[in-house]
């Protein structure tokens, strides 16, 4: 099953019980196949959240029966280096700096660096070493955030 229809067969139960379906991965090695949720709430996500969305998924997944082979499903909230998988995502991190594998080279490589400068419905515009490059979603394998940590912990220390 494809990753897409895995997206519609679950986007709306995660909603149904209260929480943001941010996407999912689903890599079907056959020895290691692992459907991977992540699930996000206005104050975050905890453990409970976390097992109570796997149950239900569970028992969707057992009912529909949409992955014929044996997997692991995990849900998970997105953490600091969040995943990106639609335009929404990186139009909302916009500024922030994210690594994005492409499965296809372009301009001779498949990984990039740098902040998101923008998207649209079709691409993203992400600085690589100083020169804007632009990204078709069609072509982007993986992407998430990179986190700030030096900005993190700084924010930890003023707190303490």
């Amino acid at each position: 099953m494809s990753v897409q229809k895995l997206n519609e067969l679950l986007q709306p139960l995660v909603e149904d019980l209260g929480f943001e379906f941010i996407g999912l991965e689903y890599n079907s090695n056959p020895k290691h196949a692992i459907l991977r949720v992540y699930i996000d709430a206005e104050n975050g996500v905890d453990i409970e959240d976390c097992a109570l969305v796997s149950r239900e998924t569970a028992a969707l997944l057992d009912v529909k029966d949409p992955i014929r082979s044996q997997y692991n499903l995990e849900v998970s909230s997105p953490g600091l280096d969040r995943p990106l998988f639609t335009p929404a995502h990186y139009i909302e991190f916009t500024g922030c700096d994210a690594q994005i594998n492409t499965f296809a080279p372009q301009d001779g490589r498949r990984k990039f660096s740098g902040p998101i400068l923008g998207a649209n419905e079709d691409a993203v515009r992400i600085e690589q070493d100083g020169v804007e490059v632009t990204l078709d979603f069609d072509n982007i394998a993986k992407a998430r955030l990179v986190p700030d940590y030096d900005s993190i912990l700084a924010g930890h220390k003023s707190n303490q």
